[in-house]
């Protein structure tokens, strides 16, 4: 099979990313190894939700095992299917549901990453209203109708969900503002797509509508951007979040409770056929996942859905769930990947012999052991370091580099618990 040939905007992407020793936005096809039965079933995902039902997955894994590099690939995946993709990272002030304006935050920070296949890198909300008022134009012409006319057609499905009829009215006005070039009018309508009011009352007064994007109605807005988003005639949409270890950190339990009842309440809307066109991939650790005193395993209805199949074991794995643990990379992967990597950023005429893999993997295999290649983030950082050394000395001896290469485990990030900040009072790095 050909190598795809990579770009130079894409090998710039990749090198300084990976330095930094975070996950490259572009060019992971260049890179990627192993995961494939993982993918396989995201995939499957991907197309169920086309054809108009929902899925979601709960991506597991150690810190530095693959859980940001594995999100980012199915998002780009899911982009190529034709699908928008809306992502974050969870933080102490961007949760699934709170109170004082951090769920809000949360669907602010989605759709300010929002992406299409012709805008990957984000911003994307404002070419997707112009794509569904485009395509409502053109069926105008063909009908000899008028356009809003159209519009309202297409949207008035929407208008018997939760916010539907602002939600309608906004992106009609969108249009109006098109229209009649009021780029005020245009602007306020994106501001209340991407949840950036803070008041029903500036909303209002700008638009004419009687409610806004806000903590109490984040996911029900979700379900109707889906639906939106099918109908300017894309694929669907798909929700990517990682980091949701940081609801684990919560000291408060009942922060904690209410975000997993938020986690339950869409889970239930997968599994039953609630929600359409919408899928959710969201990335946590172990220990999110099943510690029962505070994980997602402490919620009852979770676990008893979350529950791994019984019959899985011995070798023997189930990725039909909704749970994915991403299994370690073999030895094997890694020195296809340190190939990978070498033909990034050597190009296919390589200097770097692949003497030298196996004995940067020796090092680092009497350096932390066998974390070099279970949790890669700092070999991989390592291994580019050396190789950016080479590219800018040609005289350099690869041997002498690889004796000096300091490598150390990946422990993660600070585990430390996130202060309460009060907003639910009322309520009972690079991962290859």
């Amino acid at each position: 099979m050909q190598t795809p040939k990579i770009k130079r905007r894409e090998r710039d992407t990749i090198i300084q990313a990976l330095r930094a020793g975070v996950v490259p936005r572009l060019g992971l096809r260049h890179i990627q190894v192993g995961r494939v039965r993982e993918i396989e079933e995201l995939i499957r995902d991907i197309e169920r939700i086309g054809e108009g039902g929902a899925a979601i997955r709960f991506v597991i894994g150690e810190y530095g095992s693959g859980k940001t590099f594995f999100l980012n690939l199915i998002r780009l995946i899911a982009l190529e299917k034709g699908m928008v993709v809306l992502s974050a990272d969870m933080a102490p002030d961007r949760r699934l549901h709170a109170t004082g304006g951090q769920a809000r935050s949360l669907y602010a920070e989605m759709t300010r990453n929002a992406s299409t296949r012709t805008k990957p890198e984000g911003s994307a909300i404002a070419s997707i209203v112009e794509r569904f008022a485009s395509q409502a134009v053109r069926a105008a012409e063909i009908g000899d109708r008028e356009p809003g006319e159209v519009m309202r057609e297409k949207l008035v499905h929407l208008e018997e969900l939760t916010g539907g009829y602002d939600f309608a009215t906004v992106v009609t006005r969108y249009w109006e503002g098109f229209e009649t070039g009021d780029e005020e009018l245009k602007s306020a309508a994106l501001r209340w797509l991407r949840a950036e009011y803070a008041t029903r009352t500036d909303a209002r007064k700008a638009l004419g509508v009687r409610m806004i994007i806000d903590d109490a109605n984040a996911y029900d807005q979700l379900k109707l951007l889906a639906l939106f988003v099918r109908e300017a005639g894309y694929q669907g949409l798909m929700v990517s979040l990682d980091e949701l270890v940081n609801l684990y950190k919560l000291n408060s339990s009942q922060a904690r409770n209410a975000n997993y009842e938020q986690i339950l309440r869409i889970l239930n809307d997968v599994l039953q056929g609630s929600a359409h066109h919408l899928g959710f991939i969201l990335g946590g650790t172990p220990e999110f996942l099943m510690d029962t005193r505070r994980g997602l395993y402490s919620y009852e209805a979770l676990q008893s859905r979350l529950a791994e199949n019984s019959f899985a074991r011995n070798g023997l794995v189930d990725l039909s769930g909704p749970v994915i643990r991403l299994a370690n990379l073999a030895p094997e992967d890694m020195f296809i990947l340190l190939a990978n990597l070498r033909r990034v950023i050597q190009g296919e005429n390589a200097t770097l012999p692949d003497d030298a893999l196996t004995t940067f993997m020796a090092h680092c295999s009497n350096r932390i052991g066998d974390a070099y290649f279970r949790t890669p983030r700092n070999t991989v950082t390592a291994f580019v370091n050396m190789l950016s050394v080479l590219e800018q000395n040609p005289g350099a001896d690869w041997h002498g580099l690889i004796g000096t290469a300091e490598v150390a485990e990946d422990r993660g990030d600070d585990m430390s618990e996130v202060p309460d900040d009060g907003a639910d009072d009322e309520l009972a790095s690079f991962r290859i």
